[in-house]
């Protein structure tokens, strides 16, 4: 079993079972990026107190641009951390000791969107083109995907390094853009057509979803230190934490207008027909959970450590050199807090999940 890298000895003590003095176990999750929807299942698992009935006093650690959420976690900063599997598992193979232990997003949100007149309709028609990314580990389903169409990245196309925003797309400086279905696609949709004074509508633009390709990968996962796992408190303490979660995603699922209130509420920059937007986008990574939410499908986990350890990037790298070793992932605990949450009378299937029309406001807001 892997020891987390930069752990102390005091990250092994054992924890105790959460509530076991009756008081609430104070417990510290990383997020993965600023205040938003994406997290919005967490932020109401500690509004509406479902952390609380489970023995314990959750702290949100909000993200940024230069926060890595695995590593956080992996330095005992924190005792949970949401973070993209890819991302996590090269951390892992660096040394990093943690498992994922709750696959909260079944299905990644990751586009790349082009105007409809470009003429480009799937990858193998970036050939020759100015194509975007983020960088950081979030361009490897691109580069999957332009593989699979026969395309070198590195060679075949002009690799243009993009903001978080949709500017460069906007301003025709690029000819396809990332963005996820729940975020950056949507300021495309908040934008003004100079031409027509309107906003531009789904009709303007070309969506390649890495979903209907074959070059997915699994994104937001919940993660929990690898060594502490073998301490019994610590497993009840995940169990409960999960069990939490669940109700605030299943609460969201089922409550979106109140989830983007909070969201807001917790000082998002981002504006309420935005978030309200990606409220109801999320909900489709998640819902429906045919086995159940946060339990990692194993073809989707093959899918997406095959393409870490195959594709490779503009310098010819790979997320990860070699298969993960150890316990990389395990559904122990979420399936312990499933039954937990199915016993307190929660749908943690969500077959019948409908999404919403959303109807965006100018700058979102």
């Amino acid at each position: 079993m892997l020891v987390a890298a930069g752990c102390g000895s005091a990250d092994l003590d054992e924890t105790p079972a959460p509530g076991a003095s009756g008081a609430l176990t104070p417990v510290k999750l990383q997020l993965q990026w600023f205040y938003q929807a994406q997290f919005a299942g967490y932020i109401a698992a500690v509004d509406q107190g479902f952390y609380k009935e489970q023995g314990l006093d959750v702290q949100l650690l909000e993200g940024g641009v230069d926060i890595v959420p695995q590593t956080v976690l992996a330095q005992g900063k924190a005792d949970y951390a949401v973070a993209w599997v890819p991302k996590a598992l090269a951390s892992r193979e660096q040394g990093a000791g943690i498992t994922d232990v709750g696959q909260i997003f079944g299905r990644s949100g990751t586009y790349q969107v082009a105007w409809k007149n470009s003429g480009i309709t799937g990858p193998a028609d970036f050939r020759g083109k100015k194509i975007g990314n983020w960088g950081f580990g979030n361009e490897f389903e691109l580069f999957a995907g332009m593989t699979r169409a026969g395309l070198n990245p590195g060679k075949d196309v002009t690799l243009v390094q993009q903001q978080f925003d949709m500017q460069a797309l906007l301003k025709k400086e690029i000819d396809a853009a990332q963005a996820m279905s729940y975020n950056e696609y949507a300021q495309l949709l908040e934008a003004k057509n100079p031409a027509t004074g309107k906003l531009y509508t789904p009709d303007d633009f070309t969506i390649i979803d890495w979903k209907q390709n074959g070059s997915a990968m699994l994104q937001d996962a919940v993660w929990a230190n690898t060594a502490k796992l073998g301490d019994s408190g610590y497993q009840q303490q995940t169990v409960k934490f999960l069990t939490g979660t669940i109700k605030g995603w299943a609460f969201c699922r089922d409550n979106p207008d109140k989830c983007r209130d909070m969201v807001v509420a917790k000082g998002s920059k981002l504006g309420k027909s935005h978030q309200l937007w990606q409220m109801n986008e999320v909900n489709k990574l998640i819902w429906p959970a045919a086995g159940g939410i946060g339990v990692v499908d194993d073809a989707a986990w093959k899918q997406t450590v095959d393409i870490s350890m195959t594709t490779k990037n503009q310098t010819g790298d790979t997320v990860l050199k070699a298969a993960p070793e150890g316990q990389a992932f395990t559904n122990d605990y979420i399936n312990q807090a499933i039954t937990a949450a199915k016993g307190a009378g929660v749908d943690v299937n969500g077959a019948s999940f409908q999404p919403e029309t959303v109807t965006l406001n100018p700058g979102g807001a």
